[in-house]
């Protein structure tokens, strides 16, 4: 599918000036500060150098008051204190910041995760149960509950408390818990909205120790879970995420907790510097599978682990359910392709809506991201539950999902979600006259440019601008994710230098050596994943452009910078 790059708007030309002479640094780097909203030195400053001092006062968060008293009333009083949290990585990770805390300084505690195919996402009736059942008084839930006004009504009706620590977006009315912590209440006054689930978690503890006259620095030293949180739940790496992220990095690649130090070792990052896109691609992904596969219980259970021995255990367990996980992934997601593909009206609308009742339920969110890349159409997987079909269903561009679905919810016994992603239930007898629906709805409110892949683009640079310099500083941006990802950048009129070839084991990529004609600037190499199909345009002998990010390739003990190729195309793109 033929990609638009779009480049972005170069920002202010004064500001841009300003910068550059303010930081000492070239144009190309002002202008992406500036495209980030960084448009004083002191402003730079704060994003190069995050201080754990510029965090926001956590007592200015909604309720926060009321939460720190009543933990303090459960501590005091020697009551029973349930950790409750959803079974993915932010619930998981959530549930360890808590339950690793206090259990320091408080035996009465315990953690639930609910069971993904019998209890589902968020608080569960089972889960009220229990803690009535088992003497429970509070219960601090993670991640989830802003939406559960019923259930918490019932179980104030039966004695048990809920401080709700959530950070997705409530409806008008919100749970009638003793505290409500989401800084996206309309009627919070906290600054910064964007926190993940374990973030309000944190923020909660550092409230609990700043009116305690605890040291900051035993809620600072679980930072390696809260970037984990943040990583894998996608949530904008601006502002205290920033922060956060950038301390918690320090803490995953120095000194990280038993458990997730065990992960590292199974992801195979033991001795390599960390990065956001590791959390997302090889840590997060195992934690994700415990709940997938069997039970997010043994998640928390190795996040929380002091025992080297029991932790390496759980970790062959948790790697041996990513490996079920990927293997589920890849052959329902061939299935899925395969059924697109032999059937000619699937192949020509506008969305995708898949049915089949033997699909693993903790892999059809991964399928349905993964047909949406294939397509780039809304697209929606469905498999059986409990008598029901249920599933996920991903999005493409701007185009809202949500209302879309929403559109539909006469067919539905439930969904919710967001812009971008959802997850649905409805009767089995329903699917055909949803996909009829929801293709007429996608049919006419999609767009054509919502229907195409755009890269979008920091800024056009000659291949001699990029020096040791020009990426040491580069380097300094990370943190990359939402808002603030890697720089990506075109270079027009290069050619082969003579020896790009294909590599790989089906020979799908190309490894491309890159020169500028008429600069002196010499050989630049780059990496293009499964773009074999260029392979005779690049050695054409014509010139082309590429679009790319810069990367660090180790090879034989010698660092080198490389090209990350993201698109090929011939000239005159823009």
């Amino acid at each position: 599918m033929e990609k638009v790059w779009n480049l972005k708007k170069r920002g202010d030309q004064n500001e841009i000036k300003h910068l550059s002479v303010a930081l000492n640094v070239n144009m190309v780097i002002a202008k992406l500060l500036v495209q980030r909203g960084i448009k004083t030195f002191n402003e730079a400053k704060a994003f190069f150098r995050p201080r754990l001092s510029d965090l926001h006062d956590p007592f200015v968060m909604k309720d926060m008051g009321k939460a720190v008293e009543r933990l303090e009333k459960a501590i005091a009083n020697q009551e029973k204190i349930l950790i409750y949290g959803d079974y993915d990585v932010d619930g998981t990770t959530s549930v360890a910041l808590m339950y690793t805390f206090l259990k320091s300084r408080f035996q009465h505690i315990e953690y639930y995760i609910p069971d993904r195919y019998s209890e589902g996402y968020g608080i569960s009736p089972k889960s009220i149960d229990y803690s009535v059942n088992n003497g429970f008084s509070l219960v601090i839930a993670l991640d989830c509950g802003i939406k559960a006004v019923e259930k918490i009504a019932n179980a104030k009706e039966r004695g048990l408390d809920f401080i709700i620590c959530d950070h997705h977006n409530p409806d008008d009315e919100v749970p009638p818990a003793v505290a409500v912590l989401d800084p996206k209440q309309s009627d919070c006054k906290y600054p910064y909205k964007d926190l993940s689930g374990c973030g309000v978690g944190f923020k909660f503890l550092q409230a609990y120790c700043q009116k305690n006259n605890i040291e900051q620095e035993e809620v600072h030293d679980l930072l390696d879970l809260v970037v984990v949180s943040i990583a894998s739940d996608i949530v904008p790496l601006t502002g205290e995420n920033r922060v956060l992220s950038y301390y918690g990095l320090k803490k995953l690649n120095s000194n990280p907790g038993i458990g997730l130090q065990t992960i590292i070792n199974f992801a195979g990052l033991n001795g390599n510097e960390i990065t956001i896109s590791d959390i997302v691609f090889k840590i997060g992904p195992r934690l994700n599978a415990s709940g997938r596969i069997e039970h997010g219980k043994k998640s928390v259970q190795i996040l929380v682990s002091n025992d080297e021995d029991k932790s390496d255990l759980l970790g062959e367990e948790i790697d041996s359910f990513n490996e079920i996980r990927k293997t589920l992934d890849r052959d329902i997601t061939q299935d899925a392709l395969d059924t697109i593909e032999e059937n000619e009206e699937l192949k020509n609308m506008n969305s995708t809506v898949l049915y089949n009742r033997d699909w693993h339920k903790g892999v059809v969110g991964i399928v349905a991201s993964r047909i949406t890349e294939q397509y780039y159409r809304p697209t929606v997987i469905l498999t059986e539950s409990n008598g029901q079909a249920t599933g996920s269903a991903r999005s493409v561009g701007d185009f809202d999902l949500y209302e879309a679905i929403g559109k539909c919810s006469d067919l539905l016994e439930s969904y919710g979600g967001h812009m971008y992603a959802a997850g649905l239930t409805m009767k089995i007898e329903n699917i055909p006259e949803f996909r009829k629906r929801f293709e007429e709805i996608v049919t006419e409110q999609i767009t054509d440019l919502q229907q195409t892949q755009t890269i979008e683009v920091d800024a056009k640079i000659p291949l001699s601008e990029i020096t040791p310099r020009f990426f040491r500083i580069l380097k300094q941006f990370a943190p990359f994710g939402p808002h603030n990802m890697t720089p990506i950048f075109v270079t027009e009129d290069v050619f082969d230098a003579g020896t790009s070839r294909l590599v790989g084991k089906n020979q799908e990529h190309l490894k491309l050596d890159l020169v500028e004609p008429d600069v002196n600037s010499g050989i630049f190499p780059g990496i293009a994943f499964n773009q074999s199909d260029k392979f005779d345009l690049i050695t054409s002998g014509l010139p082309f452009d590429v679009c790319y990010s810069i990367a660090e390739n180790e090879y034989r003990g010698k660092t080198n910078l490389q090209l990350y190729i993201r698109d090929i195309k011939k000239r005159d793109i823009f």
